[in-house]
């Protein structure tokens, strides 16, 4: 493991690589780790972007596409969905879980889209992964119409035990194991790293609202160890 992801801390490329270099695992690893729930979790985040039928939303670091798939179902065959990622073979796996979104390599913090293109902007477990997490808030903030919605969907630590101390064997221990076993050690070993250095809800919320966003709230669940983060653009 390289100390760079034991501090999960990566440069941009090298974050890039990692992911095209588990994109084949990345669903499983999803499914395992969260025993079935990341989807729930992606639901309750397309909920919270309150986008229609016929709305427009975009995905950012959108992975394999899960969040852009319930995003979709929500807008319908008249509204439009765009996901975007930096990593190739992500996208080429969202492609075909999903022919009808339309999927491009994007990077969050260069957004290649108009100011208020969109009535959402939604990130699931990629915020963490931004180079620069304001400036990537500030982009999805920038391309989402007045009144629009940026839901940011995140792990985060808790803090109270017992709930602490299942969460540190879980993701220091097991889950380095389990990216042990799928061959790629370093990023299962980046992923608790990543999360310990995020900021936690509060902070979060804090930072959105510095950014202009107004009406911000968050909802924890999965017993506190996922933050779904939602604030409207002015």
């Amino acid at each position: 493991m390289s100390a760079a992801a034991a501090r999960g801390v990566l440069e941009e490329q090298q974050v890039r690589a990692m992911f095209d270099r588990i994109a084949d695992v990345y669903d499983r690893m999803n499914r395992v780790m969260t025993a079935g729930l990341d989807a729930r979790w992606r639901a309750r985040a397309a909920d919270l972007a309150a986008v229609g039928a016929g709305g427009k939303a975009l995905d950012v670091a959108c992975g394999t596409g899960d969040l852009s798939v319930e995003l979709a179902s929500r807008v319908g065959e008249r509204g439009e969905v765009v996901g975007c990622d930096f990593a190739e073979r992500m996208l080429e796996l969202a492609r075909l879980k999903a022919p009808a979104v339309r999927f491009e390599q994007a990077n969050a913090l260069d957004l290649p889209y108009a100011d208020g293109e969109f009535d959402a902007a939604t990130v699931g477990f990629g915020a963490r992964n931004f180079a620069g997490l304001e400036r990537g808030l500030s982009e999805m903030a920038r391309v989402v119409r007045p009144g629009g919605r940026v839901v940011v969907l995140e792990i985060t630590t808790p803090q109270r035990p017992p709930l602490s101390w299942f969460y540190r064997v879980w993701f220091d221990r097991i889950v380095p194991v389990l990216g042990r076993l799928t061959g790629q050690a370093d990023a299962y070993s980046y992923l608790p790293s990543s999360v310990r250095r995020f900021p936690n809800p509060e902070a979060l919320a804090a930072l959105m609202a510095g950014l202009g966003l107004v009406r911000i709230r968050w909802v924890l669940t999965g017993g506190g160890i996922i933050a779904i983060h939602v604030g409207e653009r002015p």
